[in-house]
Formats: structure tokens, C-alpha cells, sequence
């Protein structure tokens, strides 16, 4: 490729795509940045503009491809433009400026969803990014943040998602009242993960009682949910410790639960699979 487009700090698209590490610019704009390869190449749809190092460019030809196949312009910049832009200390040379993409929470409901995520008070932007990835691995059907968890679109969170945030409907800034009621209504099963549940995920799964639609509730990293979150559901479930550990972190236990359901909508409706589309 020719030498960079973009080399000054001060261009103004470099400024803009730099503001947008505040949240308060991100939800201005309603938009965000999607930093490095794999990211880059699963936001194909929601991109408005890719910026990549021509070395960069060469290593990933079918990233640039597919981007200018779907009419998104394609910029080539400096490594300081590309470090400028990016928030991780070693950039990888290519990044995105996507537009939003959440989803409204009655666009959710209306699909009679079998497996969602819900994060209630959910703050760690690494813990939000990695919960999505493992819906998206289980193959839920969507994931719902609460009004008072972490920003969808911090780039730490669209970092540890690695890809998935573009792939499932998320809701953002969903009172967890009303994704409680809005999930129950549209025939799911509210199930509250907490380390002193009253109810054994083994025993749940045992006695049959996972096989239905399904919508877990994941708390605070630090603290859980609190008593008038579990008061909403329709049971609070541990995930058993049969070894030594004190306790699971809030991505492990997710990825726990989450594939738990998805098992049994398999092993009882026999459409559900979590390697395919």
C-alpha cells in the first residue's frame, strides 16, 4: 500500500477517534473504537471507517478486503496515529470506528429469547467483555446490561469480548426490575447465580429442571447481587465447589451456568447447539 494517509496527532479524525476513550464522547457519538485484528474483522458490518498500519495492511489483506468490500473506507496510518488511537499499550496496527449496535430490550423480548445473560451491577469492564464471550460461546441469545453495570463500549469490554459483542443482541441500560419482568413474560426462568444459592446447579440439572428457557442474573464481582435482586428470581443457584477453591470469579461461574442450560435445552428440545450458527 502507499505510505500513510494518516500521520499528523493533530488530524482531526485522530482527535476524534482519541476523545472517543471517554464514555461521555461514546455515547455523544454513538460510537466506539474495535481495536486490533480479530475484532476489527468481526465488526465488517458495523464499521464506519478502519484505520491500519500498511505493514499491518499486508498481515491482514483479507481484514482490508472485507472492509472495503462493504464499502467502508480503509486509511492507512503511522504507528504513532494507530498508538494514539488505541488504549492497550502494544497495538496490533489496525483499528476500527464502529457505530453502536446495542439493542432495544423489546426487540429481545420479541424473539422468545431461550438463554440470556443479565448482568446486574456488573462494573469490571474486563469481567462485562468476557461474560459476553462466553454467551456467545454457549450460543445464548442475548445479553442484557443493567443500568447500573459497566459501559458496553469501553474498550476493555469490547477487547475481552474478542469478537462476540458483535455477534449476539445486547441491551443496555435495562433497570434489572424490568429485565426480570420483561424475560418472565416472554416465558423464561429467572435463575440468580450466587456462591450461597439455596439451590445446587448439579441437583438442578439432576432433577431436570434446567431444560427451559432460561435467564441468569450475574452480580457484582465483589459483592454478588444483592437481596432484592435474588428476591426477583425464581431460584438462587450455586455452582458447587467439589475441590479445596474458595470460590469461582464471575467469568468462570458464567461460563459454568451458562453452558449448563445450554445442555439441557439440548438434551431436552434437541435444537440447541453451541457449535453452530
Amino acid at each position: 500500500m502507499a505510505a500513510p494517509e494518516l500521520t499528523s496527532l493533530r488530524s482531526p479524525r485522530v482527535i476524534a477517534a482519541r476523545r472517543l476513550a471517554k464514555r461521555s464522547f461514546r455515547s455523544k457519538e454513538r460510537r466506539f473504537i474495535a481495536e486490533g485484528p480479530q475484532s476489527v474483522r468481526e465488526a465488517v458490518d458495523h464499521l464506519i471507517e478502519v484505520y491500519v498500519t500498511p505493514d499491518a495492511a499486508e498481515r491482514h489483506a483479507d481484514i482490508v478486503a472485507a472492509a472495503l468490500a462493504a464499502g467502508v473506507p480503509v486509511l492507512t496510518a503511522t504507528d504513532e496515529v494507530i498508538a494514539e488511537m488505541s488504549d492497550t499499550v502494544t497495538p496490533q496496527g489496525i483499528v476500527g470506528l464502529c457505530r453502536f449496535l446495542d439493542s432495544p430490550f423489546e426487540e429481545i423480548l420479541a424473539g422468545r429469547p431461550r438463554l440470556v445473560a443479565v448482568l446486574a451491577h456488573v462494573r469490571d469492564p474486563g469481567n462485562a467483555g468476557t461474560v459476553l464471550r462466553c454467551a456467545d460461546a454457549a450460543g445464548a441469545d442475548a445479553v442484557v446490561l443493567t443500568d447500573a453495570s459497566v459501559d458496553l463500549y469501553n474498550p476493555k469490554s469490547v477487547r475481552a469480548s474478542v469478537g462476540s459483542l458483535f455477534h449476539l443482541p445486547v441491551a443496555v441500560g435495562v433497570p434489572v426490575e424490568q429485565a426480570v419482568a420483561g424475560l418472565k413474560a416472554a416465558g423464561a426462568r429467572i435463575l440468580a447465580a450466587d456462591g450461597a444459592g439455596d439451590k445446587d446447579l448439579d441437583e438442578e440439572l439432576d432433577q431436570g429442571a434446567m431444560g427451559g428457557p432460561s435467564a441468569w442474573i450475574f452480580g457484582n464481582e465483589a459483592w454478588g447481587l444483592p437481596e432484592e435482586t435474588r428476591a426477583l428470581a425464581d431460584a438462587v443457584v450455586r455452582v458447587p465447589i467439589h475441590g479445596k477453591a474458595e470460590s469461582l470469579n464471575l467469568a468462570t461461574a458464567a461460563a459454568v451456568c451458562l453452558y449448563a442450560s445450554a445442555r439441557a435445552q439440548r438434551a431436552s428440545g434437541g435444537c440447541r447447539s453451541v457449535t453452530s450458527s
